[in-house]
């Protein structure tokens, strides 16, 4: 076993986090945006992402290999797809709108402010834990290192 695996757990979930808040600031800056993407002849709306994670080395296999000392050590989590919410649009009344459909409703992104808040809190707190770790076990190195002298 590295003495740096530990280090390397806490890194990839740290870049798995990092681009979860990424995602979720992309959520909230396009929460607004009537046109989105062009499909079908007509712009439809902003669709929220979600990134997908797993642990790596997620197969039965890969934990005996582990277990028995033998095969791949990777350990952490990565991140496998970003995907789109398939919740359906809100429809808005607004006439005026210049995006409205011939009833005068627009359809708005499918983006919840609450929901993404509540997930950046969490993915805010993940990271905060990860450095935490990541420090904690750089401290325990350093004085492994200092035994010696």
């Amino acid at each position: 076993m590295s003495i740096f695996q530990s280090i390397n757990t806490s890194a990839s979930a740290l870049t798995a986090q990092r681009l979860r808040m990424d995602v979720i600031s992309s959520n909230m800056a396009n929460m607004d945006t009537t046109r989105g993407e062009f499909v079908d002849g007509e712009w439809q709306p902003y669709r929220r992402k979600m990134v997908v994670t797993q642990p790596q080395g997620n197969q039965f296999s890969s934990y005996l290999n582990k277990a028995m000392g033998t095969g791949d050590k990777s350990n952490g989590v990565k991140v496998t797809n970003v995907v789109e919410d398939e919740t359906p649009f809100e429809l808005i009344y607004d006439p005026e709108h210049p995006d409205a459909n011939e009833e005068g409703y627009v359809a708005m992104p499918n983006v919840d402010p609450l929901k993404e808040m509540v997930d950046l809190i969490s993915s805010t707190r993940s990271y905060e834990a990860n450095v935490t770790a990541m420090n904690a076990t750089k401290g325990m190195l350093m004085k492994a290192l200092e035994i010696g002298k």
